[in-house]
């Protein structure tokens, strides 16, 4: 059977300004680091991918010497292993808050896809407590138990390299040419590709402006119709902004886009 396999921050809700950032920002405040990330700062920072590497560029003599940190390689990874954990639960309490609300249509579409017999996936290398938390949020807890979780530092290389979507491939037994990649950034795009998977792109609030040559198209967000039998406050429509293999998924992806673009890719089988 095909696979539908998520990232997880910008793609099921758009965590990365509302959720990474903030906690990011009290943890350096609760550790008395000399440092704020603003937006603009944090909009570079998302390029790096996983939360621990991003606190290591840092690490500059300079900053090391002002905030008294120690000089030893081995303690100051225990140091910023520390941030990390902290880090994770201020964000964990966030999501938890409830007010980062989930992007269109994730749930909508990844409950056709597991009525239809898909296997479902999640594939982020975000810390896994961080990565189980959105994924409760966007697909509520029944939903959510039908996925398999890939997160964290299960692989020895973060996005772009391959890493996370090729284990993710071995561990599912999954067939290169019926996977599917829901991504939002470029790092992510890449890192699909390079596994030799097929990547939708859905940009999020800091990677608008990337290049997502070779996705299979790109879109707004998937979409959503309105509750009730007519459009309504709550719709949200999908607006195509790359579609290479004329997919047309409007006004909202459907299964059905995602089967027709598995089937117009290069390598489809």
């Amino acid at each position: 059977m095909p696979a539908l396999v998520f990232d997880c921050d910008g793609v099921l809700a758009d965590t990365e300004r509302y959720g990474h950032l903030p906690a990011f920002n009290r943890t350096f405040e609760e550790f008395g680091l000399p440092v704020r990330w603003s937006d603009a700062e944090y909009a570079e920072k998302v390029k790096v991918g996983g939360g621990k590497e991003r606190m290591k560029t840092l690490l500059t003599p300079r900053f090391v010497a002002e905030a008294g940190l120690p000089d030893d390689p081995a303690a100051l990874g225990e140091e910023v292993a520390r941030w990390h954990r902290r880090k994770t639960e201020v964000y964990t309490g966030i999501i938890a808050g409830g007010s980062i609300p989930p992007r269109p249509g994730v749930r909508r579409v990844a409950a056709e896809a597991d009525a239809a017999g898909w296997t479902l996936a999640v594939a982020s290398t975000s810390a896994e407590p961080a990565v189980r938390s959105v994924l409760e949020l966007a697909m509520g807890p029944e939903l959510a138990g039908r996925f398999a979780v890939f997160a964290g530092d299960i692989v020895p290389r973060k996005k772009p390299a391959p890493d996370i979507y090729r284990y993710a491939v071995d561990r599912l037994g999954l067939g290169l040419a019926g996977t599917v990649v829901i991504e939002d950034s470029r790092n992510g795009l890449l890192s699909a590709l390079d596994a030799g998977l097929g990547c939708v792109v859905t940009p999020s609030a800091y990677t608008g402006e990337e290049d997502f040559t070779g996705a299979l198209v790109v879109v707004s967000s998937l979409g959503d119709p309105a509750p009730g039998d007519g459009p309504g406050p709550e719709e949200t429509t999908t607006e195509v902004l790359s579609d290479p293999f004329g997919a047309d998924p409007r006004p909202f992806v459907r299964l059905a886009d995602l089967e027709f673009l598995l089937s117009a890719a290069p390598g489809a089988k």
